[in-house]
């Protein structure tokens, strides 16, 4: 049979594809631009097909799609989130979601053991460039967990979208795989860069101040990885080695600054797992073979990181406490996104030679009162809030910047640690630091 044919009897409409799904099945959706819009907006169907005890597993979905939103799907299918975004943290409050705690090299062998325990069958769904000549297409913008699990027999349902790029790494498809195909021209999700703020300006100078020339790096999404881009485009022969590409880094190829010389691992390749951006972006990756997308069990991997040379990884936290432990998916009890590649791109920037780790974060952050007026906290905190996840260990915790400077922790003890992480706090909270410090004997 020839590759068009076999399309051809693949083809199906979303409702039909969902009709493969059998009771208990574990439904896997590829991550953020990477999600089958086309397959998702019609889960609602599973109600027509009498399946039950199925669930859904996300990672950064882009949209709240109406089954998320369900309360009649309870008994259908559950919902597994491993990064949430706005949606999942309103279906939370519905109890129509529950966060799943992990890392992320590690939770797709771990849940997929699981399901093999409890007899239950992994489904993936994904959105995929066209097949060419050969029978093929690729996973496109998202290549974190997707071809593992085609590699693990999954159910394959892909959505074929003639305006996602062509990607090379872990993203070959071939059309014998497929178990369904569905097809749509929707736009592919774009997002633009806001601008940054000076605050984030001045710790981007800090952080580029640590970055040498010939380092491999690490960045996300935000106004504080997009400062410190923007002061990284007078270095020379930098690297990428990342969880997510982003179109800063774009820049800093294009201006010569990343030319991935000098990293150790994958010499002449920009490594990735998954992207979103500007439709700047997706030109840039389309057919360029120089991009290369792993799957985040080799990208996130501590010891695939140390590899690298001079590894830098430049992470977020929402809260850290005066011995260096961060809360960076949290608020209090409340999940406010997920672990995401931070742990491991922590531990594996120290095992690379001459690497660093770098939490970034404004010192403080605003509320409102009662009556309307502004409340300054400080993120720098003694103890993280009641029910607040512990993302990066003190024990790992190397370097902490914000807009008032650079603490290094890295081999200090507590009582030091305390000192370094009140000089880089907002000045109107240094003394109450250092008193909650003596009074709780955080020493």
């Amino acid at each position: 049979m020839d590759f068009q044919e076999m399309y051809k009897q693949k083809l199906k409409s979303a409702d039909e594809a969902l009709e493969l799904i059998q009771d208990g099945d574990y439904m896997f959706s590829a991550q953020a631009a990477g999600e089958p819009e086309a397959i998702l907006s019609h889960l609602q169907h599973l109600k027509e097909t009498g399946v039950k005890n199925t669930t859904l597993n996300t990672c950064l979905p882009m949209k709240y799609y109406p089954a998320m939103q369900d309360p009649e799907m309870k008994g259908i299918m559950s919902h597994n989130g491993w990064f949430f975004s706005a949606g999942l943290r309103d279906a939370q409050k519905k109890k129509l979601v529950s966060d799943v705690p992990q890392s992320s090299t590690s939770i797709l062998r771990k849940t997929l053991s699981r399901l093999h325990a409890e007899g239950r069958r992994p489904v993936v769904m994904a959105t995929v460039s066209p097949m060419d000549n050969n029978g093929y297409m690729t996973l496109s913008v998202s290549a974190i967990y997707e071809r593992d699990l085609i590699n693990e027999g999954a159910l394959v349902l892909l959505e074929v979208n003639e305006n996602y790029p062509r990607t090379f790494g872990d993203t070959l498809v071939h059309i014998s795989e497929a178990d369904a195909i569905v097809e749509s021209n929707r736009p592919i999700p774009a997002i633009q860069i806001s601008p940054y703020t000076d605050v984030d300006a001045k710790i981007g100078k800090y952080i580029a101040s640590l970055v040498e020339d010939g380092s491999t790096i690490q960045l996300g999404i935000g106004n504080i990885p997009n400062a410190v881009a923007n002061e990284l485009k007078s270095k020379k022969h930098l690297g990428i080695h990342t969880e997510m590409f982003t179109e800063t880094m774009v820049d800093l190829i294009e201006c010569g600054a990343v030319d991935n010389s000098q990293k150790g691992l994958l010499n002449g390749y920009s490594v990735c797992s998954f992207t979103m951006g500007s439709q700047r972006l997706y030109d840039f990756i389309n057919n360029n073979p120089s991009v290369l997308f792993k799957s985040c069990t080799f990208t996130n991997d501590p010891y695939t990181i140390g590899k690298n040379n001079k590894f830098v990884s430049i992470n977020a936290t929402l809260e850290i406490d005066l011995t260096g432990q961060c809360a960076s998916e949290t608020v209090g009890h409340t999940q406010w996104s997920g672990t995401g590649g931070q742990s491991e791109t922590v531990q594996g920037a120290q095992m690379s030679h001459e690497g660093k780790s770098i939490i970034a974060m404004h010192s403080t952050y605003t509320t409102k009162d009662e009556n309307g007026k502004d409340v300054l906290h400080s993120k720098i905190v003694p103890f993280l809030a009641q029910g607040a996840a512990v993302t990066t260990s003190r024990n790992d915790t190397d370097y902490v910047v914000t807009e008032y400077g650079i603490a290094w922790l890295r081999a200090l003890n507590v009582r030091q640690r305390v000192e370094e992480l009140i000089k880089i706090a907002h000045p109107s909270f240094r003394d109450w630091l250092r008193s909650e410090a003596e009074k709780n004997m955080i020493w």
